[in-house]
């Protein structure tokens, strides 16, 4: 019986999720109502309610998780080769569509996307540094990793706001060709 439960409790919050993501495309969070919420994911306020405080407790618990398996994804992806990398980033975020269309959705704080370009920044600035044997805080360094870091969000990103449009595929082949000419520009003395 336990199994069931959770199996509903994950299904109502994702709906919950992807109710509050489709109303951020439409607008601002600060203007987001519960109800409106709830409507969307076709529950009630109290069912609501049994989850999360208001509007800002939702965003900052999907906030939360996502991070935290974001930040486990790429400690898991660390050593791979791009194409591999970006094939399970991928699957990650086709995985969790809503997640991620509030994640780059105009009208979102844009905390979740800075934190996820932190994450992503602080991978490729550890693999590159201990590859060249630099200093974490070398400037030169600091800033091809954090043109390679912003590559990547803005080509996630066009996929996502696109509504994911393009096949897996290409953008996994767009991401690792790019990602591996970064790669060896960084690599450049």
């Amino acid at each position: 019986m336990a199994e069931k439960t959770d199996r509903r409790t994950l299904k109502t919050r994702k709906a919950i999720c992807e109710a509050l993501a489709g109303l951020l495309t439409e607008k601002e969070l600060r203007k987001v109502t519960v109800q409106e919420i709830a409507d969307k994911a076709d529950v009630n306020r109290v069912t609501f309610y049994k989850h999360y405080l208001d509007v800002y407790d939702l965003y900052d618990k999907i906030e939360e998780e996502t991070l935290v398996e974001l930040g486990l994804l790429v400690l898991k992806l660390e050593e791979l080769p791009p194409k591999e990398f970006f094939n399970n980033l991928t699957d990650y975020i086709l995985e969790n569509k809503a997640v991620f269309t509030l994640m780059f959705c105009p009208n979102s704080t844009g905390q979740l996307r800075d934190k996820f370009s932190k994450c992503l920044e602080g991978l490729f600035l550890k693999l590159e540094s201990e590859k060249q044997k630099v200093a974490l805080k070398d400037t030169l360094l600091l800033y091809r990793i954090c043109y390679r870091t912003q590559g990547c969000i803005a080509v996630l990103s066009k996929w996502v706001t696109n509504g994911f449009t393009e096949p897996k595929d290409f953008i996994v082949k767009t991401l690792s060709e790019l990602d591996v000419n970064t790669e060896k520009l960084i690599s450049a003395k």
